[in-house]
């Protein structure tokens, strides 16, 4: 059978950068587990904000948490009220210093994984599959996309038996590294079970930027130029250095 691989973690270093920026040797286990205690805190507490991704920074004395959501005003509340008190908790859950950074995504059409949300909370009030998947298709494509895959698997319609419905609309080129593909993933809680969500968001090719070098010729000094005089009255031969102006 055929293995798909992740679509964002196969083009890290390449087109994509990673969700958290930092080094450990010793320490690597715990703050694994740390920056998954921070995730999951912020996507328990912010769970009406459509929060997408979380990016954690380490430095020598606080960690940096910045937040993508398209719902900044909620995220920050009346005054800073809200964000003040998520970094409240995210200090004493970790005892260390975080500084909370919001950034707002301005077309949360193309970011998959909050489509994947959408489809999923959809499922989850009972609205058929089928009618979920192509409005959130229609409306990615209507926002700018190239391209997009959704899938669905699981009790899909209530059925005895589990199964996977894809639907597919213009081009998603998974195994091209400098195509820029959006991949999300979440489960619907419906009273059947859960039903995975899968979208796959094409937004098109980020060339490389040519590198240009800026190539210095050095222009040599002009060599003195020797002439040579007649001999003398006493038979040697004199020679004088001219420089010529050109």
């Amino acid at each position: 059978m055929g293995h798909k691989v992740h679509p964002v973690g196969f083009r890290l270093g390449v087109i994509r950068d990673w969700q958290s920026k930092w080094y450990a040797d010793k320490h690597y286990a715990d703050f694994l587990q740390e920056d998954l205690r921070i995730r999951k805190a912020i996507r328990t507490g912010y769970s009406d904000a459509a929060v997408s991704t979380v990016e954690i920074e380490r430095q020598i004395n606080q960690v940096l948490v910045t937040i993508h959501t398209a719902r900044p005003g909620i995220v920050i509340g009346r005054g800073g009220q809200r964000v003040d008190e998520m970094r409240r908790n995210l200090e004493k859950l970790i005892q260390k210093k975080v500084q909370v950074n919001i950034k707002e995504i301005q077309q949360p059409e193309l970011d998959a994984y909050l489509v994947a949300r959408t489809v999923a909370e959809q499922l989850e009030r009972r609205i058929a599959h089928r009618r979920a998947m192509k409005q959130v298709m229609l409306r990615t494509i209507q926002a700018g996309a190239k391209g997009m895959k959704v899938s669905c698997a699981g009790r899909l319609g209530g059925a005895e038996i589990a199964r996977r419905l894809s639907m597919h609309e213009g081009q998603v080129p998974l195994h091209t590294l400098r195509a820029d593909i959006d991949y999300g993933f979440i489960e619907a809680r419906t009273v059947m079970g859960r039903i995975g969500v899968k979208v796959w968001i094409f937004k098109g090719e980020i060339l490389p930027e040519r590198k240009t070098e800026e190539i210095t010729e050095e222009i040599p000094e002009p060599a003195p130029a020797v002439e040579v005089t007649p001999a003398g009255p006493e038979g040697s031969n004199v020679t004088t250095e001219t420089n010529k102006i050109s």
